[in-house]
């Protein structure tokens, strides 16, 4: 069951960040948590739809809302990757030997 949940967190990550929309909303808040409004504007998006993508990025995970006064901050959540970021790490370590044999195997018939 366990590998179960695990593989949904992958793909609930995954499908989010296969908007570019949602990229764009990740990047921007990066540095700092901003609001709704601001997001829009410096995106160009309606506030409707940059709602709408907020609400499929904090369902992924990816992002966090707080409440300061009446205002909506959204933030990064860091840890949100973690199940996305593990299953994409588990492509490299066999890349990595690959290159390495191949790196090693030019070495060794002396065209270093």
């Amino acid at each position: 069951m366990a590998a179960h949940a695990a593989a949904e967190e992958v793909d609930r990550s995954l499908r989010a960040l296969a908007d570019g929309n949602r990229r764009a909303i990740l990047t921007a808040l990066r540095s700092e948590p901003r609001p709704v409004g601001e997001l829009a504007a410096q995106l160009g998006l309606s506030q409707q739809t940059t709602s709408h993508h907020l609400g499929v990025l904090r369902d992924a995970g990816l992002v966090a809302e707080t409440r300061v006064g009446v205002r909506h901050l959204y933030a990064v959540r860091a840890d949100g990757f973690a199940a996305a970021r593990e299953y994409l790490d588990g492509f490299w370590p066999d890349r990595l030997a690959a290159l390495r044999d191949a790196v090693e195997a030019g070495l060794g018939d002396g065209h270093a």
